[in-house]
């Protein structure tokens, strides 16, 4: 049987640490780098997240020599819901496909009651609520 785990893959980890980073900055923009260094994450893997999160509309992407990253929106603007459910596709929790007994089994329907739990509780929040102490995390960033 599938293993199933409530839990964040570091795909959507990292991309809830980007939407943080960018959400202390005020709408100026921030840089790959600089949150790789605060996290201690791999510039290459948080180049992949971010182009998704762009592509998406969670955040912006600006080119050029004073280029940058920032939210698309206000923190306040941007579900948590939202974004676990882009990054995580909740839709396919375990792969059925090939189980012999998936056209009678009890368990799809458990798992997509699970998943929606699971999604209901981010949906209560925002990045906003995430960085409400927004001068306490910046210090914090400047320590690391």
């Amino acid at each position: 049987m599938t293993q199933v785990l409530m839990r964040l893959t570091k795909y959507t980890d990292y991309g809830i640490r980007v939407l943080i980073h960018l959400g202390t900055l005020d709408g100026e923009l921030g840089s790959i780098g600089e949150i790789a260094r605060v996290f201690g994450i791999s510039q290459d893997h948080l180049k992949k997240v971010v182009q998704d999160l762009a592509g998406a509309g969670f955040i912006v992407s600006v080119r050029g020599r004073n280029g940058g990253i920032r939210l698309a929106r206000s923190p306040d603007q941007i579900n948590l819901g939202s974004v676990l459910r882009h990054t995580e596709g909740l839709d396919e929790l375990a792969d059925c496909a090939g189980c012999p007994i998936a056209p009678a089994c009890g368990l799809p329907p458990v798992l997509a009651e699970a998943s929606a739990a699971f999604a209901a509780v981010f949906d209560k929040y925002s990045v906003g609520d995430l960085v409400r102490r927004k001068d306490d995390i910046r210090r914090l960033f400047r320590i690391v």
